[in-house]
């Protein structure tokens, strides 16, 4: 099972969604609050569970409605995803993948992991 690492600092937290392996799936942005990060947890909770995926590196592409994971290409020509909330928000985000099917993979694993524990790691 994986879980979610929140790291605390003075001016606000983040997290991140690792994997039962120890690997990062998904990072969030930096909140100006502890309670704020906790919200953003609950959101990918409720939200990747009935994502779903629109992928932005096929021409035309079909555009769905939120919550979605977003399949794009980033500048250096590698595969992310990112999980958008019901209004649009992005609440994770992964890193690059060289290969479509491993940025599928990751998906696949945020939604497996979704309801996974939190856990704090001091800074």
């Amino acid at each position: 099972m994986g879980k979610y690492v929140v790291r605390k600092k003075e001016n606000g937290a983040s997290f991140n969604l690792v994997a039962g392996n120890g690997e990062v799936i998904g990072v969030s942005e930096f909140y100006t609050s502890e309670n704020n990060c906790l919200n953003g947890i609950e959101s990918v909770r409720r939200n990747a569970p009935e994502a779903n995926v629109e992928d932005q590196t096929i021409a035309g592409y079909e555009t769905l409605k939120h919550p979605k994971f977003e399949i794009f290409k980033d500048k250096r020509g590698e595969f992310r995803f990112r999980l958008r909330a019901k209004n649009g928000e992005i609440i994770l985000a992964s890193e690059g993948y060289t290969a479509k099917a491993s940025c599928k993979n990751g998906i696949d694993s945020v939604v497996r992991n979704s309801d996974s524990p939190v856990v704090y790691r001091e800074e």
